[in-house]
């Protein structure tokens, strides 16, 4: 096997050539920008995550924009990217920043671990993108390269597999160009080493990768042991007023859809009736069942039956409260939504 260093030479060669430099985030770069960017990119594509990026720096700049504004409109501008928890987490840890470290971000792994939402990893990409550090990353696609470079069995999910991937990646990094490195290997592995398809012939470190010489480069890194995911149910009661605006309540900080704005939950469609005389004191008009449809999370399915019912009154006769809204379709509020949520109102719309 050629030496540590020549990996990350071969590495850095590449990027100088072939690598990505016109990303959002790649301009401009500071702590903010790069700690932003790297929550956006968990879980979530680049292509995907550049408009919400673009959309988030422009209404909120800095960090103590961030922390000044109110969640409902950071979860809003995070409505479609899923996994909102990673929102309410940049939010906290923003205001963490300010009150604590008078908006400036802690200058060492262990202190911006000690931040919301922020892991070994992301610290290590905060600490070596803005500010040229030498600091080890391991996120998603670097895991991947390394696990088929030194042919790294099991799933990273595991604490053994996990550990020596790490000290792999920490034998690799080098003193020099860290900025450079660390964002070579996360494009390394979102380009030409992805998951089913990877582009061997032109990956420059594919002379000593063990998987590639064996032709089993799909075999790692290990998957994730499978399990069936469980069904659950639930059936949304979508009121609506006389004027059109439709009912929302907030939903509570913890749980799934955490923080975010959705329609009360039902258990059958003719429960509807006795939801709107135990709240309003009066009796839904017409009632309309619509198709049921499922939404998945990463541990189980929801099938969710939407059931639209139309009220005789208008919202000034039923009164919001802290976490009820009549929303309105035509001016709609800044508030964040969850997916489903979104795309109903979509369609009573």
């Amino acid at each position: 096997m050629a030496p540590h260093s020549s990996f990350a030479d071969r590495v850095l060669g590449w990027f100088d050539h072939a690598g990505r430099k016109d990303l959002p985030w790649q301009q401009d770069i500071n702590p903010y920008r790069v700690w932003i960017s790297e929550i956006m990119l968990q879980q979530t594509q680049v292509k995907t995550v550049i408009p919400y990026f673009e959309r988030f720096m422009r209404e909120f700049p800095t960090v103590t924009a961030l922390a000044a504004a109110p969640q409902d409109q950071v979860l809003h501008l995070w409505t479609g990217l899923g996994y909102y928890a990673r929102a309410r987490n940049l939010h906290r840890a923003a205001a963490v920043i300010c009150e604590q470290y008078d908006g400036q971000f802690p200058d060492s792994v262990e202190g911006l671990c000690e931040l919301p939402g922020i892991g070994r990893s992301t610290a290590g990409a905060i600490l070596s993108i803005a500010q040229g550090r030498r600091a080890v990353i391991l996120d998603g696609n670097v895991k991947r390269v390394l696990a088929r470079h030194r042919a790294v069995a099991g799933w990273p999910g595991q604490a053994a597999v996990h550990q020596r991937l790490w000290e792999i990646a920490g034998e690799y990094t080098p003193q020099q160009r860290c900025a450079d490195y660390t964002q070579a290997m996360m494009d390394l592995g979102a380009t030409l080493c992805t998951r089913s398809a990877p582009d061997c012939e032109r990956c420059p470190v594919k002379a000593d990768c063990l998987a590639s010489a064996c032709g089993e480069q799909l075999d790692y890194p290990g998957k994730k042991p499978r399990k069936v995911l469980a069904v659950k149910t639930t059936a949304f009661l979508m009121a609506r007023a006389a004027n059109g605006d439709i009912w929302l309540e907030r939903r509570p900080a913890s749980g799934i859809w955490g923080g975010l704005w959705c329609f009360p939950e039902i258990e059958m469609p003719d429960d509807s009736v006795n939801w709107c005389l135990d709240h309003w004191g009066e009796a839904p008009g017409e009632v309309t069942v619509w198709d049921t449809f499922r939404h998945t999370f990463s541990h189980y399915h929801l099938d969710i039956l939407p059931v639209e019912i139309s009220l005789g009154s208008t919202p000034a006769g039923i009164m919001e409260g802290k976490d009820q809204l009549w929303y309105n379709s035509r001016r709609p509020p800044q508030i964040g939504l969850a997916a489903p949520v979104a795309k109903l109102l979509a369609k009573l719309a």
